[in-house]
């Protein structure tokens, strides 16, 4: 009698397409360190474009970090520029300025991610602003930070009350949200910069 253990059945497996995201899936190895923000782009992803529209941060603008940065230097005049009465313009350039070094203080724990939403125009994020974020950084009372909030993204300014956490909306048009314990919340990194275009 032959032995019918093992290999390919017949209709065994995931069906091609049938995954929650409408097209076939693959495993991959990733950093464990990853996993939670990746658990919420995902999460988003499984979203009607309705829904995410709702969210305070485009998930889909998320850049993840580059171990090496490209340098690139631009002119950095001598002396300010008034913003009051005018002053004498310095006509010489003290030196050069590379943006990444301005923007980015450790390549490796830095992203990038496109704003949308008008929650905290009072901290001068505004719709379609690029935020600049730095994992590494202690997310303490005070700061702004990207958090993801039940899978979904959203940029807040962190408080407290008492022994509560809140994230808060930097608008009177916005309510503030208070995290209770039943909501799963995790923090992505602090907001360090906005590239806010004119």
């Amino acid at each position: 009698m032959a032995d019918k253990r093992g290999g390919a059945r017949a209709g065994a497996g995931r069906k091609k397409g049938s995954s929650a995201y409408g097209e076939s899936t693959r495993a991959i190895r990733v950093p464990e360190s990853m996993l939670p923000e990746l658990k919420a782009v995902l999460a988003l992803r499984k979203q009607s474009p309705a829904k995410r529209q709702g969210n305070a941060v485009d998930h889909s603008a998320l850049a993840l970090p580059a171990e090496i940065l490209s340098q690139l230097d631009i002119p950095l005049f001598n002396g300010k520029v008034s913003a009051g009465f005018p002053s004498p313009a310095d006509d010489y350039i003290e030196k050069t300025l590379d943006l990444n070094e301005l923007l980015v203080q450790k390549p490796a724990a830095t992203f990038f991610v496109r704003a949308e939403g008008e929650s905290m125009l009072g901290a001068g994020i505004h719709p379609n602003d690029i935020l600049v974020v730095d994992r590494s950084l202690e997310s303490v009372v005070g700061k702004i930070v990207i958090c993801a909030l039940n899978g979904e993204l959203t940029v807040k300014r962190l408080k407290s009350i008492g022994k509560e956490i809140v994230l808060a909306a930097e608008s009177p048009a916005y309510a503030d949200i208070i995290v209770q314990e039943y909501v799963e919340l995790v923090i992505w990194g602090v907001v360090t910069n906005v590239i806010h275009s004119l």
